[in-house]
């Protein structure tokens, strides 16, 4: 396993300027970066600049967003999938992360879960033609997501594990998962095979990685252990200069920066 920086927040103090932070990431050691939304960044300087530093893309996510759970927006999330795509394999094919999008009012559990599977099986579908992968995360609903469908990793891992996707995967963020009260070992036994990429973030406040609060030596060992060996995601928000921040979380997870 090894880091991977989230370039949204991570260098965002010292460097406003978004392309600045992928030359920092190299400079620190970083191989691989991610970060949020695609259509706000000068995607040719990033490209560009993604060269340069000999870096690569962990993720980005799939925009605008839209619901999966609601069949009127799946026309629209299937063309801002298409429009991701694109943008994907002109940066390297990167994984792209999609939610579920809010609970319908109103709405069975069943409908939805319904609803979900069908626009996701499309997805896939468009993902298996462009080579790139899809990330279904879960998020919490305790802190940051009051409302979202999907916030329960066992009930992702089914969806993904129907619709049988090589091009389909799971983005397990362990910071969204501990807020859900989850246990790592209980909710990806026997499938880690469908975990794509892998997020942390110390909760409750979703600052760095503190081994103090949290033992994410033992957490990454069980995710090891049960078979994961890619990126780890830096999606924190520092609370510390960068330099003493991405120390904390060198010592917290005794990863290093390069794979």
């Amino acid at each position: 396993m090894y880091l991977s920086a989230c370039i949204e927040w991570l260098f965002q103090k010292e460097h406003p300027d978004f392309i600045e932070r992928i030359a920092e990431a190299s400079r620190h050691g970083f191989s691989h970066v991610e970060f949020h939304l695609w259509r706000d960044k000068p995607l040719a300087q990033l490209a560009q600049a993604l060269e340069a530093h000999q870096v690569k893309l962990s993720s980005f996510v799939v925009e605008p967003r839209r619901s999966l759970v609601d069949p009127l927006q799946h026309e629209a999330f299937l063309q801002a999938v298409r429009e991701s795509l694109a943008v994907s394999r002109k940066l390297g094919s990167p994984p792209l992360v999609i939610a579920s999008g809010f609970s319908c009012e109103g709405v069975s559990f069943e409908a939805q879960c319904e609803a979900m599977h069908k626009a996701l099986s499309q997805a896939a579908r468009l993902a298996e033609e462009a080579g790139v992968t899809l990330l279904l995360e879960p998020l919490n609903t305790h802190i940051d997501h009051p409302g979202m469908f999907l916030s329960d990793t066992r009930l992702a891992l089914d969806v993904i594990e129907a619709i049988a996707s090589e091009r389909l995967k799971l983005l397990f963020d362990l910071y969204h998962s501990a807020v859900m009260g989850e246990r790592l070992e209980e909710v990806l036994k026997g499938r880690i095979h469908l975990v794509g990429h892998v997020q942390i973030a110390q909760p409750p406040g979703r600052t760095e990685p503190d081994g103090a609060l949290t033992d994410w030596r033992a957490l990454l060992g069980q995710l090891q252990a049960l078979g994961y060996d890619g990126a780890v995601g830096l999606e924190y928000k520092p609370a510390l200069p960068v330099s003493a921040s991405l120390a904390k979380v060198s010592e917290a997870t005794g990863l290093s920066l390069q794979p």
